[in-house]
């Protein structure tokens, strides 16, 4: 298949993350950065309220630090959603995050898809968490898309499946792990059977390992880190229906991005191309929220603001702003 127009994007600032690796891995940034102080929170909040109001179109990018802001904060974290979610586990394997359990050297396969079920019944149930409630309040009435590299089906719970794209896989599927074909199948229904059939226990029945119905190798998520991950038919897809949507508005008069939560290891989807994409075109206007970075690119100083503060608290306080 032909390459989108977004792909290429993030093809170009995938090459630039390659070569400055050492520096995004010490939680920096190669680009250079504005000399200009941040103007005060308050003030910065007012003006993406001011922003989302006279918008044209908005493009919302969200990262890991999106659904981290909304509880999803037991990958990495031996916390309490973690305990509460993934106990039996921590306790019998001793692993700390559930991060830690997609490499942990589980004796049989029949206890890691007892975990893996439970990760993905986890993610797929979950209610939608309140910083896409809000989202969806802040956007109501707007024309927007929303572009995900989550894969925890949040962006799909909280909006219409035709203005979101998962371009880093989505938790509903599972894929071949030869990659022999092109299609991903549903992972819902059975991720549900493997719960029930584990009961309190740690692992599943040897006949409930998915398995590929072509070649009959064992499957796993469609999502990016779990081995070849697919880019074929669904993947382009996703890139094309962000790609289209981007291509109808670039001469939008005002055309908002809106940053939430990219840290330093995915720059490249969505960050690095929203920055490429502000500085190119006249009507657009970038503004980035994360807790714990600050990036503003000197090119476009004056098109956008960095906020740096809880995801979560910024959404609430836009809210309130744009309800004055």
């Amino acid at each position: 298949m032909d390459t989108t127009f977004y792909e290429q994007l993030v093809m170009k600032t995938q090459m630039n993350f390659s070569q400055y690796y050492n520096v995004y891995a010490s939680g920096k940034t190669p680009v250079k950065l504005t000399e200009k102080p941040a103007l005060p929170y308050k003030e910065q909040i007012k003006i993406l309220a001011d922003k989302i109001k006279e918008a044209d179109h908005i493009v919302i990018g969200g990262a890991s630090g999106l659904s981290a802001a909304g509880g999803g904060d037991f990958y990495y974290k031996d916390n309490d959603s973690f305990r509460k979610l993934f106990g039996k586990f921590a306790k019998k394997y001793g692993f700390k995050g559930a991060a830690a359990g997609w490499s942990y050297p589980f004796p049989t396969r029949e206890e890691y898809w007892g975990y893996l079920a439970t990760f993905l019944y986890t993610t797929q149930h979950a209610e939608i968490q309140k910083p896409y409630r809000d989202l969806q309040k802040i956007l109501k009435g707007k024309d927007y898309y929303f572009l995900t590299t989550n894969q925890d089906t949040q962006g799909v719970k909280a909006f219409s499946e035709d203005r979101v794209s998962q371009i880093q896989g989505d938790h509903r599927f599972f894929q071949c792990s030869n990659s022999c074909n092109d299609e991903v199948w549903d992972a819902v229904k059975p991720v549900e059977e493997m719960v029930k059939a584990m009961g309190d226990g740690t692992k599943i029945p040897t006949e409930m390992i998915p398995r590929c119905q072509n070649c009959g190798a064992e499957a796993f998520p469609w999502t990016r880190g779990f081995g070849n991950f697919l880019e074929e038919k669904r993947y382009h897809q996703e890139y094309q229906k962000v790609s289209d949507d981007i291509l109808a508005h670039l001469h939008d008069d005002k055309l908002l991005f809106i940053e939430l939560g990219v840290g330093r290891v995915t720059p490249m989807f969505i960050q690095e191309p929203f920055w490429a994409l502000t500085g190119s075109l006249d009507g657009a206007y970038d503004v980035m929220i994360n807790r714990d970075f600050q990036f503003l690119p000197e090119e476009i100083e004056d098109k956008g603001q960095a906020i740096k503060g809880d995801i979560a608290q910024a959404l609430d306080d836009v809210l309130v702003e744009m309800n004055k």
